[in-house]
């Protein structure tokens, strides 16, 4: 086991996209010796490894590489992440970032130096752009951000981005790892399982830029995606009132054309 301690470990699973995992990385910056990227390659058709994404890169970076033999879902990955994580090194925060999502040159700096600073807060997100590349579309991911106002936007949609999430690895003692019976939505519910045991706050801050992936599981399965976060809130919320509301928000989104749910995210940016 790594005895130092590190800043924070950088989660990345990966899954054939090779490509977006090289941009991804060269978009990440922070100090030498103070963090490390862990990449889960979840049974990619062509394996990672640490010589093939090193020559690829035009700077070192600090990288681990751990391989699935067969794809064992998104959750499966993430949760063999945590548990290496935990088991292997002694950090502070863990930070979370998708293949093909850019970060900003000093989110990494931003959002540590916000923790250290709030000891209280033990989950933090960000604004961010998101980007349809194919048909040269973006619009502007803005939440809440202060604590009591995003528990109760959870109910309405999951305020952090995934790729722009960072928290604190002492808090999977009290929450757990990302659950297993919420396919679809297991970072929607593990979020709600971090803000019920610690404060949170967005940094009002566009740190990230994700790709919008028109092949990835949130988008080709609207429907699957949306019935999960209803037994998310479910599960979750306890406000009887604002799950009605989520409810009847849920049902719109499922009877509205995702192409239209764009451009209104796009009007509301």
């Amino acid at each position: 086991m790594n005895t130092s301690v590190l800043d924070f470990c950088l989660l990345i699973p990966c899954y054939n996209n090779f490509n977006g995992l090289i941009r991804s990385l060269e978009s990440v910056t922070y100090f030498s010796g103070n963090y490390v990227v862990l990449i889960v390659d979840d049974g990619s058709n062509e394996p990672l490894s640490l010589e093939r994404i090193k020559n690829e890169l035009k700077e070192a970076k600090p990288l681990v590489v751990l391989r699935n033999e067969k794809n064992s879902g998104i959750t499966a990955a993430l949760n063999k992440g945590l548990a290496w994580i935990s088991e292997n090194t002694n950090t502070k925060y863990i930070a979370r970032l998708d293949c093909s999502d850019i970060c900003h040159p000093e989110r990494f700096i931003i959002q540590v130096q916000y923790m250290n600073d709030h000891p209280g807060v033990g989950l933090t997100g960000s604004w961010c752009q998101i980007i349809d590349k194919e048909i040269s579309f973006s619009y502007s991911y803005k939440t809440s951000v202060q604590h009591d106002d995003i528990c109760k936007e959870m109910y309405y949609r999951n305020v952090f981005m995934h790729a722009t999430v960072m928290f604190r690895a002492s808090l999977l003692k009290k929450s757990g790892y990302y659950p297993t019976n919420f396919e679809y939505a297991e970072d929607y519910a593990f979020f709600w399982m971090l803000i019920k045991v610690s404060q949170s706050f967005v940094l009002d801050k566009f740190l990230v830029i994700c790709e919008l992936n028109k092949g990835g599981l949130s988008y080709s399965n609207k429907g699957k995606q949306l019935k999960a976060r209803w037994k998310v809130v479910r599960a979750f919320g306890k406000n009887k009132l604002m799950q009605s509301f989520a409810f009847i928000r849920l049902l719109l989104l499922y009877i509205l054309p995702k192409e239209l749910l764009l451009h209104l995210k796009k009007w509301k940016g």
